[in-house]
């Protein structure tokens, strides 16, 4: 619906649209200009008060007719800010105005005049708790979509950075920002990215990045496996812009989305890149052990004791020779879970109670578990080290993975070793792990392992090594 030039009829539209006589925070008010009336509609909290007092104090003193014969005119030449739009139909002034612009109507105009004065309650731009680096900036993102943006903006100063703006969401209206290297970028990836976007039907993103990940992927509820790199630093998603990657930002998240991403890069970090390459491909190298380690050590330690005889006699010191009141393989199943429960005790608990709640639980866990007759001292180390190196992956999505994965490998181990086959369980538990990592694919269609599969030792190279930064970035 386009915009009625009669001052009184518009008023009184959106007045009924927005509700004004219910929201508090909606403002409207009119006033004069060189004869003519007029109306401001704005959100309270989300308008910079001072710099929309200089503009309506420069309207005030307008004397010459001529710039406010027509809308056009009166934007370019009668309001002295940068941020100035125009704008007829009534849905979109609607979105502006709750958006946080300030709607200008003039009686006779057919447009109404946005004006770009909007601020957002924010946080700073502070280093991320779970992105932290010894080395390196120490500004992350925020809430706040055009500031995050900006950070990037700040780190590629190219004319080929595209910042492409999407609004997603029939209620939320959520802004989005798809930011990419126009030479780069893979076109049929974002062309598929826009398709699904501009064609989604959604209420709104209730949870942000999350709600932005389902729709870009409907993935497989049995494959826990990200399809996505989750980064609140700036640095990191400027690195992976250059390098051809499509860089999602949700407004009201500190979280970026990095697509595509397959395991090696859900690996990386910014410190193997704050680092010397011998330091940071020592680094790449002890996190891709670890990680292998988390899936097999607990599922290799319940195998081996059902074959004590077949153990050399240099490894007889992992066997359980004590006799047991719980069978081993639910020992470490219900450690598993105990300590999922601790972590969600954790965030609930209060900050002055934390570290109560950590010696407490060590106490109990550590030393009368063992005593009590419920766990081993093995049951109870193995565990331990495997909740430890799961911090050491960057992605808390794929420590869940893994401990899936993990979870699996033990079930079928001991489920076949009721048979006296726990080899077999064992192969067989791999072997549908295998299954789930070269099956599963990233957004862009490439398998989920590339670039061991299909095999590109140019590419593996770079992702197992650190390699030198300028001969990364002139490879590109």
């Amino acid at each position: 619906m386009p915009v009625n030039p009669n001052i009184q009829k518009t008023i009184e539209q959106y007045q009924k649209v927005l509700h004004t006589n219910l929201n508090f925070d909606i403002v409207y008010r009119t006033i004069t200009i060189c004869g003519k009336t007029a109306a401001i509609f704005f959100v309270d909290g989300f308008c910079k008060d001072a710099q929309l007092g200089k503009i309506l104090d420069a309207l005030y003193r307008i004397t010459d007719a001529n710039l406010i014969k027509d809308a056009y005119t009166l934007s370019k030449s009668g309001i002295a800010y940068g941020e100035v739009d125009l704008e007829d139909q009534e849905e979109a002034i609607i979105t502006a105005i709750l958006s946080g612009q300030t709607a200008l109507f003039v009686d006779g105009f057919d447009r109404a005049i946005l004006i770009d004065v909007r601020t957002y309650p924010q946080r700073d731009s502070s280093e991320p708790d779970k992105d932290k680096v010894f080395r390196g900036s120490r500004d992350g993102f925020v809430e706040t979509l055009v500031l995050n943006t900006a950070l990037i903006r700040r780190r590629i100063r190219d004319p080929r950075l595209i910042v492409r703006h999407i609004s997603v969401g029939k209620q939320s209206k959520t802004d989005v920002a798809l930011c990419y290297m126009e030479d780069s970028v893979d076109p049929k990836l974002l062309k598929k990215i826009l398709s699904r976007l501009e064609q989604v039907k959604v209420d709104a993103l209730t949870m942000n990045q999350e709600s932005m990940a389902e729709i870009l992927v409907h993935r497989k509820w049995y494959n826990p496996l990200p399809k996505f790199k989750f980064t609140e630093r700036p640095d990191t998603t400027a690195a992976h812009i250059l390098e051809g990657e499509i860089a999602v930002v949700v407004d009201n998240s500190p979280a970026v989305l990095l697509i595509p991403s397959t395991i090696f890069s859900i690996m990386e970090e910014a410190n193997d890149y704050y680092f010397p390459p011998f330091i940071g491909s020592y680094l790449k190298l002890t996190r891709a052990i670890v990680m292998i380690l988390t899936v097999l050590i607990t599922p290799t330690w319940i195998l081996l004791n059902q074959y004590p005889n077949a153990v050399p006699s240099w490894l007889q010191f992992i066997l359980v020779t004590d006799e047991t009141n719980v069978p081993l393989l639910l020992q470490i199943l219900i450690l598993e879970f105990s300590i999922d429960g601790m972590k969600l005790a954790s965030l609930n608990t209060p900050n002055m109670l934390t570290t109560s709640l950590s010696v407490l639980a060590a106490i109990i866990v550590g030393d009368y578990a063992v005593q009590s007759g419920w766990f081993t001292a093995q049951a109870l180390l193995y565990t331990a080290f495997v909740a430890l190196a799961n911090f050491s992956q960057p992605g808390y999505e794929l420590g869940y993975s893994l401990k899936f994965m993990r979870i699996f490998l033990l079930i079928t181990t001991g489920i076949f070793g009721l048979w006296g086959v726990g080899v077999w369980g064992y192969l067989v538990g791999i072997a549908g792990i295998l299954m789930v990592l070269l099956f599963s694919k990233t957004v862009s269609g490439r398998c989920y392992l590339y670039p061991l599969i299909p095999f590109d030792w140019k590419i593996l190279k770079r992702q197992l090594f650190r390699s030198s930064l300028l001969n990364r970035h002139s490879e590109k």
